[in-house]
């Protein structure tokens, strides 16, 4: 994603706009990999539902959760559009006179929508007087579109008209019965708007994306299932790009080729959510590695991964918020095995993702769940209750392998103290903020990750374990309260309830910490009997374990040192 700057300008933007914040801080394009969206279809998924993931990641970002309320606006009245990532001002356009409510990433009628930045051609980039970037396209879209499909034409038609101030995007939408993934670039400079495919994901499919175009060839003729931009292929035979016949046309081969660190940093992490899903993802391993092979007159990428595949078995929803949770474990690309890992298996390395030895370019694993994140959901759709009912937004701050997702109605009226606007920021510590209570948890967490990441998922597990038991009870009791007239009440007890949950689930979370704090002190673990620490007779502690390090890391430090270390007799 492009850059963010961390400043006041982007605090007023927030309070103007109400809407949950989407920043991205990254060194250049070939570090853009701040997201992750997986996209669910019905026939995907165990209970009917569609669903999206999103993961946004960034080291500059404070997870909070917004609130927009639907709103009636007079003839005349205009909407200033700020930049996403910086507040800079770009314009204003004519305001619609009703807009629909939005929580995080979804709307009032079930519609959801997720991104991820590609990038693609350099000089495709900028667009002089464009009014729209990505984030506010999410945005204005979700006040204004009711599906998926009129979503595509709501984006597709405001930067045809204002102009399109982005980079290259991937965008995931999801009403309650249509999947959708769109793919977009901008024109560069001297032109205006943008090209653009669209795609329905086929039913019982799934797709993903995560910083890297994967559109490739598309139908021409098939308006229910592929809608695009009348200019997506004459465009880039104008500039040259392009010279086959339309049928062998490739969005992403075109504007976004594969190169190294778009397989290796992007394409890997679709791979692996594929993976863990499906049989069969091991020939596109390679690809996922980085394998480039080119050939052919317009030199695309070779073995490239499907748009979407058929998952082994339908997915639930806890299901589908484990592929957030992933490290490329059980495969080549485990990060837990190598001596990066250091003793104690931590999945992440700090630093940036590329680093040189002796002139020698490497790279560290860039998988789905990493350290950096602010804010991460699950989105669900479902047709078979009201809209207000129907839609939750599976809503998790920090580190996606040890959040917790806990549902958020769209039908709210209200944002749970935990993870409101205000509620402390990047260099303001809060108490009762989410984002400062899981942070505590998993920054501690890493200085002995494969002890203490047991516990987290215990606590994990129990939370997760509760909503999913309880949900349908609470789905009935809104669902009765909506059919028999009172939809106000139904919102009300839809507040109530994730309200509740989210800050009960972030006290947890507290009284998890101040356990870890007790129990790993100084790098010790505390003995435990019945689920209590351990006491004598007389009540005094007992002893603690000493852990060791593993065998192989005093080998590599005696491999490294020799005999400085060694007892002498």
């Amino acid at each position: 994603m492009p850059f963010h700057k961390n400043n006041k300008g982007m605090r007023n933007t927030k309070l103007t706009t109400g809407i949950l914040i989407f920043v991205f801080l990254l060194t250049n394009y070939q570090f853009s990999n701040g997201c992750t969206n997986f996209l669910v279809t019905r026939g995907a998924s165990v209970d009917g539902s569609t669903m999206i993931t999103y993961a946004a990641d960034s080291h500059g970002l404070y997870g909070e959760l917004y609130y927009q309320p639907a709103q009636d606006y007079p003839e005349g009245a205009m909407r200033d559009i700020f930049e996403w990532d910086t507040g800079k001002f770009l314009g204003r356009i004519p305001q619609v006179p009703h807009t629909y409510s939005v929580v995080g990433n979804i709307n009032e009628f079930q519609l959801a929508i997720g991104e991820t930045t590609y990038g693609g051609r350099e000089e495709l980039h900028s667009q002089e007087g464009a009014i729209m970037d990505y984030g506010s396209l999410i945005y204005v879209t979700l006040q204004r579109a009711k599906t998926a499909r009129e979503a595509i034409y709501v984006m597709a038609d405001l930067v045809e008209k204002y102009g399109y101030y982005s980079s290259g995007e991937s965008f995931s939408f999801a009403d309650p019965n249509e999947v959708w993934i769109m793919e977009m670039i901008g024109k560069g400079e001297g032109a205006k708007g943008a090209v653009w495919v669209a795609l329905k994901i086929p039913e019982g499919y799934i797709s993903g994306h995560a910083n890297q175009a994967r559109i490739t060839t598309f139908p021409k003729n098939d308006p229910e299932n592929c809608i695009y931009s009348k200019d997506v292929i004459s465009f880039a035979r104008e500039k040259g790009w392009y010279s086959g016949t339309d049928a062998d046309f490739s969005f992403s081969d075109v504007y976004a080729p594969v190169d190294f660190g778009a397989a290796r940093f992007c394409e890997a992490r679709v791979w692996s959510g594929f993976n863990r899903v499906t049989k069969g993802m091991e020939k596109h391993l390679d690809y996922a590695k980085g394998k480039i092979l080119n050939g052919g007159d317009n030199n695309f990428a070779m073995n490239r991964m499907p748009l979407w595949i058929k998952p082994d078995k339908k997915l639930s929803v806890r299901d589908v918020q484990e592929l957030m949770r992933d490290h490329y474990e059980g495969t080549e690309l485990d990060m837990t095995l190598d001596p990066g890992a250091g003793p104690f298996a931590l999945p992440y390395r700090f630093g940036k993702l590329t680093w040189q030895v002796d002139s020698v370019e490497y790279c560290n694993e860039r998988p789905i769940s990493t350290r950096q994140t602010g804010f991460s959901f699950v989105t669900q759709s479902r047709n078979w209750l009201p809209d207000p009912v129907g839609g939750i937004i599976w809503f998790g701050v920090d580190d996606t392998y040890s959040t917790c997702y806990v549902p958020v109605y769209c039908g709210i009226n209200e944002i749970p103290e935990c993870f409101a606007e205000g509620n402390g920021d990047m260099y303001t510590y809060s108490e009762t903020a989410a984002f400062w209570i899981f942070n505590k948890v998993s920054n501690f967490a890493y200085l002995r990750y494969n002890e203490t990441i047991k516990d987290i998922q215990k606590a994990q597990k129990e939370l997760e374990d509760k909503f999913e038991t309880y949900l349908p009870v609470i789905d009935q009791a809104a669902e009765g309260l909506y059919k028999t007239g009172n939809p106000g009440k139904a919102r009300e007890f839809l507040t109530q309830y994730s309200v509740n949950e989210s800050n009960n689930m972030t006290a947890r979370w507290k009284k998890l910490g101040e356990y870890l704090l007790i129990k790993y002190l100084d790098g010790n673990i505390k003995k435990e009997k019945d689920g209590q620490f351990e006491r004598s007779e007389t009540g005094m502690p007992i002893y603690p374990h000493f852990p060791e390090y593993p065998d192989w890391w005093y080998r590599i430090i005696v491999e490294q040192t020799g005999d400085h270390f060694k007892v002498l007799n």
